[in-house]
């Protein structure tokens, strides 16, 4: 048992110096850019902005889920003053340590997600080992009323997760636990959630967003 804690233990501390390289530049972790068709993808997938209201979250913390529970907030409180779904558009960047939240059941408990990102599971109190914000359950989000990302998606918001944070955890990811680093992400992107939009970086997206009018609200926390 002990030998397990000092494995997690340095699983995750090698998470933690990998993030801190991510902020300091340390070109040994620069992400490879996107080729330019899946480029172009994400280009034309802008153009899935609607609507005379338009928001854009900027999301590089999980905070506790608050860039889904706010774009659930946007579409609820402009519902209440007049504005249907399809004259809206929220979109949520999901970028640096949020971009769990754009991947699967089955990477979360692979990979424990929970434990290098810090995500609990609000039912068990224990790191996450699914992604609760896609679908929520029981205690996963503050009300019973608020919607994940799933029904979200269906109302019309947008959700993209940045390519380059992709690329650098999943590097990390893959030395802590003996992988290379191209198969891990290659694994990560298998499990990127339905409609969910892989663009470049996660400040590129932002910059797109701005120029198509969205007003900008900063979601890390």
């Amino acid at each position: 048992m002990e030998n397990y804690f000092s494995s997690r233990r340095k699983f995750v501390g090698t998470v933690a110096a990998g993030a801190s390289a991510l902020m300091a530049g340390i070109p040994s972790l620069e992400g490879k850019p996107m080729d330019t068709t899946k480029a172009g993808e994400a280009e034309a997938w802008f153009n899935k902005v609607k609507g005379s209201h338009r928001i854009v979250y900027d999301a590089p913390e999980p905070h506790n889920g608050f860039p889904v529970i706010w774009s659930w907030v946007y579409y609820t409180s402009n519902n209440e003053t007049g504005s249907a779904d399809n004259d809206l558009t929220a979109m949520v960047v999901l970028r640096h340590n949020a971009i769990p939240l754009a991947m699967e059941d089955r990477l979360w408990e692979k990979y424990k997600f929970g434990e290098m990102f810090k995500i609990n599971d609000n039912n068990t109190g224990a790191p996450a080992l699914r992604n609760p914000f896609w679908v929520p359950q029981g205690k996963d989000l503050p009300m019973p009323a608020i919607e994940g990302m799933k029904r979200l998606q269906e109302r019309g918001a947008l959700f993209c997760v940045c390519n380059m944070a992709l690329t650098v955890y999943s590097g990390v990811a893959g030395r802590a636990m003996g992988m290379e680093a191209e198969e891990v992400k290659k694994d990560w992107l298998s499990g990127i959630l339905p409609g969910v939009q892989v663009v470049p970086s996660g400040v590129w997206a932002v910059s797109r967003a701005q120029e198509k009018k969205m007003a900008y609200c900063y979601a890390g926390g």
